[in-house]
């Protein structure tokens, strides 16, 4: 059964389903659950029947549920049947597919494969196309539009011709498709719609319409199975247009999609071209070369013949490599590209293509230089030597017979017997090279080497010398076992120290003394290689210098276990030692010095002091601190008197012996430690080490806490080295000493002078709070508000720390019952801490807060003071305005929000209406009241003092609310026991049951929950802090090295 009748009776089912609904008053919701039988049938005039079926049905009920179905039925069947276009079924097909799935690409193998074949016609690889083709051409027919067969015509109804497509059916389905896409704009099969409008479109010759189309489905439909279609045509588009970006991005999107797509080989063959064509021939070939990984993948062998268009898509790909790395640095860049993207199975080919490119215009150089970058790049592999052998005979053809030359000698060099590559491949395989080899090495190497020696060739002695080396070498190594190997040995050795090449010669030397049987050179040979070791060291730069020194120890240590008896063998090995020492191998060093002095007792003096300088120097270093001191003992007993290196071995003695201190030091053995210290003065008088020795010496008594004996020495520290770096210390730990030997005013004395004498703000400001702090405790209470007052001086900021500075000088002030400048500190102290602005802290408060509460405090006292007698009213004025002052004075104080300063104000507020109720009962009465008077003048007096007592009691009450959030000080105390006398019922036994404070309603001011806040560490507390730390892990004050030999 076909399509349209199959359409016909769907469309004829709805419509009387319709119909039907209509007398029911059935909802368009009731429609979604009638079931809907096509049956197989065919209908005469079948497709006509369906179109007016369908158009009964949408005239009928426009707004069914399924009126965007029957909009694109009737549009397909309208150009079916202008057309007699056969479809459904795959539309059908389709239709059942699960919305929200991923659609898998439907084409079959077939139709993908003659997309990705269909190319037009390309010169055959192999055949040199350049000369036949121009690379203008090239590019023209290489990047022509592709025709591409579309995916729907493998499943879906096919579009008419362009020309059948003018007829008005193709129009009316155009318009029902919009007409679709207008009023269904949800409809789950729009990306179908639009894929079909874009072809008609695009049929039409209508291309803007088409690419519109085009673009609104990638836009709005991803993930459709049209859009890698859709994206290469929109590509080809933009392509043929010269849009090279929007179609790099049209083809990239189709090959992010990967080879699941179709179109994917042909998307990554046009998006390399977009690249190329902008110039950028790195991403081209990105593109291009994952195209030829492709083929790879799937199968491809480059050396097999293939279907003749995918053969011409490949050269055609090579050729536009060719174009891409000619463009971008030819060799170099080819060379670059497979370093960063790894080998490929036919880079081979890439190399050939380009050197054959190159050739074909007479680009010599460049030819032979890709051919050899393949080689560099592939030494090993099996085209290598015939490449090499073509890049010979490019420069045979371009006439360069110096090149000829040199590529020949490179060829002999790569290709030797020895060569890496013979272990790859067998050289009986490649007789010529083995003949060429056997003929010519030995005559290369004399004759170069004669013509190096030649003073008439001074100019051309460098390459006579590079070639002669190159053959002597060559020669050895193809031929190591000729009867003439030595002697060619000794002379290729000799070639290299006449060049200064010493550390080549030196080991030519000692391949020819001991890599061969016996001879009479041997000896002579040994001996010349620890020559040339130690030339080469002379010209070596230190980066390298420790490489050829090991070479030199190594060399010399072999030549005297060999050839004892040689003449040079002591010094050979004393140099040794001397080597061994100053590379760190200590052990070794000690060892060979030892060996030294052990087997040749009779060398000379100046051999066996040295000898002496390895023992005692390496003993040092491996900690054996007694050796070295012996060992340099003796070497001053080998030394004369006169002799200026005496002073560097005094010094080393004393480093043995410092290090002796310092290793009692760090065991803690401290007495141990200060006597080896000590010593130094008197063995060792003159060494530079003498001072940090008696300083490290003084701390070890220090540790010891034997203070008098440690200051004795720091002060002699102090007279003997006034200008030593280490006299700021110095001063410290006699402070420290002067402390804790109970001598407070010395030791304040001591860290005054420490203030002066660094320029480091936090020890200065530690300084003189800790002097002044010890001034107090020597009951020097003048000394220490003098430096109290240079600290608040000097040190205004950090703001916390000067107003610690100043409450003490208040303190000072207090006890020295000087009021005024007691009082001026405390205002000080306020303004300072109203001023601080972003550094004021809880601190700075606090202390503000308790200065303001013993400037305010006064006030209650001159409150107190006014009594109520006669005159009363007189006195009661001044009283009230006394009590105003003060209750908005201690007010005030609780914005600081400090606990201890809120409560104390709360009492004081409560005692001063007490004390104002108080007042007017005890106040003065009138003389001139009768027994009735004076009677309802007590009454009056009650009733007047009275509320005070309850303004008293609340807020003594209030005072208490801060035990409720952790705050209790003395002050809430006095407020409890106030309580205890007013209200004794209720708060005489409050010790044992808070439970009041729960009843207590709120009062006018909020009470803090912030405790007074804890004063920071002062800078005199880090000081000492410091110190103890210090005293406790003293730090080593001489260098661990030691001068070399």
């Amino acid at each position: 059964m076909g399509p349209a009748p199959r359409i016909a009776v769907l469309a004829l089912s709805a419509l009387a389903i319709s119909c039907a609904s209509t007398g029911d008053q059935a909802t368009l919701a009731d429609l979604k659950n009638v079931t809907i039988e096509i049956k197989e049938e065919r209908i005469e005039g079948g497709i006509e029947k369906a179109i007016e079926g369908y158009e009964q049905f949408l005239a009928a009920t426009p707004e069914s549920p399924m009126a965007p179905e029957a909009i694109r039925r009737l549009a397909d069947l309208k150009i079916e049947k202008e057309y007699g276009i056969i479809g459904a079924s795959s539309e059908r097909a389709r239709a059942e597919r699960p919305t929200g799935a991923t659609i898998d690409r439907p084409a079959p193998y077939e139709a993908a494969r003659r997309q990705a074949t269909a190319v037009p016609a390309a010169p055959a690889r192999g055949s040199r196309p350049v000369a036949a083709e121009s690379e203008r051409d090239f590019e023209k027919r290489a990047t022509e539009s592709q025709a591409i067969e579309s995916v729907a015509q493998t499943g879906d109804a096919p579009l008419p011709a362009a020309a059948d497509l003018e007829r008005a059916g193709a129009r009316d389905a155009i318009a029902l498709y919009k007409q679709l896409l207008a009023k269904y704009p949800l409809y789950d099969r729009k990306d179908q719609v639009l894929y079909h409008m874009s072809r008609a479109y695009e049929e039409l010759g209508e291309l803007d319409e088409a690419m519109a189309v085009m673009n609104r489905l990638v836009k709005e439909h991803p993930r459709s199975r049209y859009v890698d279609e859709v994206q290469f045509r929109r590509g080809e588009y933009f392509f043929t247009r010269k849009k090279i970006l929007d179609a790099e991005d049209a083809y990239k999107a189709i090959v992010d999609i990967g080879a699941r797509s179709p179109f994917y080989e042909l998307a990554l063959y046009k998006l390399g071209w977009t690249f190329y064509k902008q110039e950028l021939y790195e991403e081209a070939l990105d593109q291009f070369v994952a195209l030829l990984d492709y083929k790879i993948a799937t199968g491809y062998d480059f050396e097999k013949s293939h279907d003749e268009l995918e053969k011409k898509r490949v050269d055609d790909t090579f050729r536009v490599i060719s174009l891409s790395f000619s463009n971008s640095g030819g060799p170099t860049a080819v060379t670059e590209f497979f370093g960063r993207t790894g080998k490929r199975p036919y880079e081979v080919d890439i190399y050939r293509n380009l050197g054959e490119f190159y050739l074909d215009k007479r680009r010599y150089n460049d030819a032979a230089v890709t051919y050899k970058a393949f080689v560099q790049r592939n030494p090993l592999h099996r085209m290598s030597p015939h490449f090499d052998m073509q890049v010979i005979d490019i420069y045979r053809k371009g006439g360069f017979p110096k090149l000829v030359i040199d590529s020949t000698k490179d060829f002999a060099r790569t290709y030797g017997l020895n060569a890496p590559y013979w272990k790859h491949y067998d050289p009986k395989a490649h007789p010529e090279v083995v003949g060429y080899l056997k003929k010519n090495l030995y005559d290369l190497a004399n004759h170069y080497h004669a013509l190096y020696q030649d003073k008439r060739l001074d100019r051309d002695k460098g390459t006579n010398f590079q070639e002669a080396l190159t053959w002597y070498r060559e020669s050895l190594a193809s031929f190591p076992q000729d009867a003439d190997a030595p002697g060619m040995n000794y002379q290729l050795a000799d070639l290299l120290l006449e060049h200064k090449a010493f550390g080549d010669a030196a080991r030519e030397y000692e391949k020819t003394a001991y890599d061969y049987p016996g001879h009479e050179k041997a000896a002579a040979a040994g001996y010349a290689a620890v020559y040339a070791h130690r030339e080469a060291l002379k010209g070596r730069a230190a980066a390298g210098s420790e490489i050829v020194r090991e070479e030199i120890i190594r060399s010399s240590l072999r030549f005297a276990d060999t050839f004892p008896k040689h003449e040079k063998a002591a010094v050979v090995l004393g140099a040794a030692a001397d080597d061994l020492y100053e590379t760190k191998h200590y052990e070794r060093a000690l060892a060979t010095a030892q060996k030294l002095i052990g087997r040749f007792p009779d060398s000379e003096q100046d051999v066996r002091r040295a000898a002496w300088l390895v023992v005692a120097h390496s003993s040092l270093e491996l900690q054996r601190f007694k050796d070295a001191e012996d060992g340099y003992l003796t070497v001053l007993r080998l030394t004369a008197e006169n002799d200026k290196a005496r002073e560097a071995v005094i010094d080393n003695l004393a480093a043995s012996i410092y290090k002796q201190g310092e290793l009692a030091s760090k065991q803690e053995d401290h007495k141990t430690a200060a006597g080896h210290f000590l010593r130094i003065g008197h063995i060792a008088p003159t060494s530079k080490i003498r001072p940090a020795a008696e300083y490290d010496g003084a701390t070890a008594l220090l540790h010891l806490k034997t203070w008098d004996r440690a200051i004795e020495v720091l002060q002699a520290f102090r007279k003997n080295y006034p200008g030593h770096t280490l006299q700021p210390e110095v001063t410290k730990k006699i402070a420290f000493a002067h402390k804790e030997a109970g001598q407070p005013a010395l030791a304040a004395a001591e860290y005054e002078r420490i203030e002066t004498e660094t320029k480091e703000e936090e020890l200065r400001r530690g300084a003189l709070s800790l002097a002044a702090e010890l001034y107090e405790q020597a009951g020097q209470a003048g000394q220490a508000l003098r430096v109290y007052r240079r600290y608040v001086e000097h040190f205004p900021r950090p703001v916390e720390m000067a107003l610690e500075m100043r409450y003490k000088i208040a303190g000072l002030l207090k006890s020295a019952n000087d009021t005024k400048g007691y009082v001026a500190e405390l205002k000080q102290i306020v303004d300072a801490d109203a001023r601080a602005g972003s550094a004021r802290t809880d601190r700075t408060r606090y202390l503000a807060a308790v200065s303001a509460l013993a400037l305010t405090e006064p006030l209650y006292e001159r409150f107190t003071a006014i009594k109520l007698v006669k005159p009363f009213e007189k006195n009661l004025v001044r009283k009230k305005a006394a009590m105003k002052e003060a209750t908005d004075a201690f007010g005030k104080l609780v914005d600081y929000q400090a606990g201890e300063v809120t409560a104390a104000a709360a009492y004081y507020m409560a005692e001063i209406y007490h004390h104002f109720g108080r007042a007017l009962m005890e106040s003065e009465r009138p003389d001139n009241l009768d027994a009735l008077e004076r009677e309802q003048y007590e009454l009056a007096l009650e009733e007047q003092a009275y509320p005070f007592e309850e303004k008293a009691i609340a807020v003594h009450q209030k005072n208490l609310e801060l035990l409720g959030v952790g705050v209790y000080n003395a002050w809430i105390d006095k407020s409890l026991e106030k309580l205890a006398k007013l209200m004794p019922a209720r708060y005489a036994k409050a010790e044992d049951d808070l439970d009041f404070v729960d009843t207590m309603g709120p009062y006018r001011y909020e009470a803090t929950t912030a405790p007074a806040a804890p004063a920071p560490a002062t800078p005199a507390e880090k000081l000492v802090q410091a110190e103890q730390t210090e005293q406790a892990s003293p730090q080593p004050t001489t260098p661990d090295t030691v001068p070399a030999p």
